[in-house]
């Protein structure tokens, strides 16, 4: 199973958990947060991840975390 650390893009945040899966699931764009991969920092959607990944997902100031299994 790969990791991955998604944060909100384009200047995004959330107060919610609720309100980062209704943005994911609405397929809009999150940042890869992963020194050791060579795609960090680039965008992603829910589209482009695949089966078997598990993110965790920063929000509120990067200062709560959710694990969601893809």
């Amino acid at each position: 199973m790969n990791d991955m650390t998604l944060l909100p893009a384009y200047g995004r945040d959330y107060t919610s958990r609720a309100k980062v899966l209704a943005d994911w699931n609405d397929e809009k764009d999150f940042i890869i947060a992963d020194i050791s991969s060579p795609y960090d920092g680039k965008p992603v959607n829910k589209q482009q991840l695949a089966k078997g990944t598990r993110v965790q997902f920063r929000y509120a100031r990067n200062l709560k975390t959710f694990v969601l299994a893809i």
